[in-house]
């Protein structure tokens, strides 16, 4: 399917009294789409899923439309969004620890690339601490600097290691064995589709598997 077809499809699954917020509707999308005004209708249509709950299908051809257009960033956050449906979310304010105090000295990619490892209160049957791995994405911002704060969104490798984590918690972040971060649980959202299985192991991972969790 073409760019057009996919943006038509997609808007065709957006109810009619969704509104971005300057109050734009899918039927202000299909004037743009009319006049071939691609970017503008993804980008739109983006706004739109965001303002409510929208099938997974959705943001598949959305996906699918980004790539066909070249928007990496745009392609990058609808697959997200997939993620997010299938495995569900997490949001959560987090600090990094500043650069003099923790092993990463560089920025952190906001776009979903990392990979790390959060202590969540679980043990291991021996009785030590063991970490789930979920991925990042940083709300706002390209890049998180050592010492800033952000809103993030983690989308767990293993939704089921999750379903006692609850807004108010605070979990800790992790690339190696010491704290790379520390985050407080503002929502919580469970998957609105069936898991894919994951790649890598559905198993909670020792902190000395920090090369895998952090998808390095």
């Amino acid at each position: 399917m073409d760019v057009a077809g996919l943006l038509e499809s997609a808007s065709l699954l957006v109810p009619e009294d969704t509104a971005t917020e300057n109050d734009l509707t899918v039927l202000d999308i299909w004037d743009y789409l009319a006049h071939d005004e691609w970017e503008i209708a993804l980008g739109l249509l983006e706004e739109l899923g965001d303002a409510r709950s929208l099938p997974l299908t959705f943001w598949e051809q959305l996906a699918e439309a980004a790539e066909q257009l070249r928007f990496e960033r745009s392609a990058a956050w609808c697959h997200w969004r997939c993620s997010e449906i299938r495995n569900g979310v997490i949001r959560a304010d987090l600090t990094l620890r500043p650069a003099a105090e923790a092993r990463r000295t560089t920025p952190i990619s906001g776009a979903g690339v990392l990979r790390p490892m959060w202590d969540i209160g679980h043990l291991s049957p021996t009785g030590d601490r063991a970490v789930s791995i979920a991925a990042l994405w940083v709300e706002g911002t390209p890049t998180l600097q050592p010492g800033g704060q952000a809103t993030v969104r983690l989308v767990p490798l293993t939704p089921s290691h999750w379903t006692h984590v609850q807004p108010g918690r605070r979990i800790t972040m992790h690339e190696d064995r010491t704290v790379a971060g520390t985050a407080v649980v503002l929502e919580v959202h469970g998957p609105a589709a069936p898991a894919h299985p994951p790649s890598r192991g559905s198993h909670q991972e020792h902190p000395s598997q920090q090369d895998r969790a952090s998808g390095r």
